[in-house]
């Protein structure tokens, strides 16, 4: 890792939201806000991964509490520094392990944050954790690609995602781990930057599985936040377990 903050220490977190545009689109975020504030049903929010504020910041404009978790100070900063950032707050830690006060009727992962946990036991902790934030009938929420596998012919196992004069990115697979990267190539006056930030894919059964040995089921899940069902060519998915009701 680069310092403390991880992989998204200053320099990322300096030009997150631009490098990363079109997720801040409304037509991207207010399709995910609007499931997440009906989720809430008037209850608290807990964001893991919640970064430079992309989900929280319009989340909390309806009204929804949030509280954050992030490993990343300078991410956190980011967030605090635009408008209605400070009255959010942010635990400064790792979300599979650290707890903080009070329960949530909805906690969530969007835009692949679940990667971040680079091996299993990681991801089963991240689900354990979250169950003991909820509260009774409280949802867990993931968004997350599928893993594009398909797109390997034998013997590679690099999949490109974009290509231009100056920046190329692709991502690397290990089949036999389950074990990613996203890797970056950037020219900038006449000068070359590399950067690579591990992940590890999970398929959609597999966090089904972390979610029973964490005592929540399957309530429902999805291609995208429209609720389009999810099929064989989908790219992604949106998922929500439910911890069970107090008998």
């Amino acid at each position: 890792m680069s310092d403390e903050d991880g992989y998204f220490g200053v320099s990322v977190a300096a030009t997150y939201d631009e490098s990363s545009a079109e997720m801040f689109e409304p037509t991207v975020v207010d399709p995910a806000v609007s499931v997440l504030a009906e989720l809430a049903d008037g209850g608290r929010a807990l964001e893991l991964g919640i970064g430079t504020g992309r989900v929280a910041l319009p989340l909390a404009g309806r009204g929804v509490p949030v509280h954050g978790i992030e490993l990343s100070r300078a991410m956190a900063d980011r967030l605090r520094a635009k408008p209605g950032g400070d009255a959010i707050d942010v635990t400064i830690g790792d979300f599979a392990t650290v707890r903080v006060d009070g329960t949530f009727s909805v906690a969530y992962l969007v835009f692949n944050t679940i990667m971040n946990l680079t091996t299993q036991a990681e991801q089963v902790a991240c689900f354990r954790n979250v169950a003991a934030h909820l509260e009774p009938g409280g949802r867990f929420v993931i968004e997350v690609m599928v893993p594009e596998l398909r797109k390997l012919p034998a013997g590679q196992e690099i999949v490109p995602f974009h290509v231009s004069p100056t920046r190329w990115a692709f991502d690397a697979y290990d089949v036999a781990t389950q074990a990613m990267s996203s890797n970056y190539v950037e020219v900038v006056d006449g000068r070359g930057s590399y950067r690579s930030i591990p992940f590890r894919y999970v398929w959609p059964a597999e966090l089904d599985l972390m979610a029973q040995l964490a005592g929540m089921r399957l309530r429902d899940r999805w291609a995208g936040w429209a609720g389009e069902p999810l099929t064989s060519e989908s790219e992604r998915h949106v998922s929500v377990w439910e911890k069970p009701a107090d008998d």
